[in-house]
């Protein structure tokens, strides 16, 4: 790993930390987000507020935190030095600063968002598949964890048949790893059938 590798990660880093779903929360007024639902700061929440603007705007916010760092070092890669590991090294930095933020004393959200803005900018094929499959899963079941867990099983399966490269199918992996890690109480909760749906606080 070179040096403007290192300085793209810091900064993509930095950029994934970008706490959205409390800059909205408080720019509309509305309650701290982390005060129900899983108690993480992320669009889930937001919309657990009942203000469907304001998770939204949270939700364009964590997935254009993925997708414009890594988008742009796609672009930038030639004049800027960077193989397919250096961007694949890029890619997990927003959603590492996402879950572990710097401004938020490292205690963020579970990466769903952010995620998928990384893969929309790396394969948008397996993007698409993912998003469609956590639609699904969201409409029929109301459980948003639950389509985030299966589209994160899709992405995961599919980066080996549908990425350029292989190192771009080990960020994507790595990536839903840490989504599936974040999301292990939310996983105990389905299988004790707990869950909260989505509209509801608790």
């Amino acid at each position: 790993m070179n040096i403007i590798t290192i300085i793209l990660v810091i900064i993509a880093y930095l950029i994934g930390s970008i706490p959205f779903a409390i800059i909205v929360t408080k720019a509309m007024a509305l309650e701290d987000p982390r005060n129900y639902g899983s108690k993480n700061p992320g669009a889930t929440n937001v919309l657990r507020s009942g203000d469907k603007l304001a998770a939204a705007l949270t939700l364009m916010g964590d997935l254009l935190k993925g997708l414009i760092p890594v988008a742009l070092v796609l672009f930038m890669a030639k004049a800027w030095g960077q193989n397919a590991w250096g961007i694949a090294c890029v890619s997990v930095a927003p959603v590492l600063g996402h879950m572990f933020p710097i401004f938020l004393r490292f205690a963020g959200g579970k990466g769903v968002a952010t995620g998928f803005g990384v893969i929309l900018a790396l394969t948008p094929l397996i993007a698409l598949i993912a998003v469609i499959a956590w639609l699904i899963v969201v409409f029929a079941m109301k459980l948003s964890s639950l389509g985030a867990i299966v589209a994160c099983v899709v992405a995961a399966t599919l980066a080996f048949f549908l990425t350029e490269h292989q190192a771009y199918a080990i960020a994507i992996v790595f990536i839903v790893v840490l989504v599936l890690i974040r999301h292990h109480q939310n996983i105990r909760n389905l299988m004790a059938g707990t869950e909260s749906k989505i509209g509801k606080k608790t």
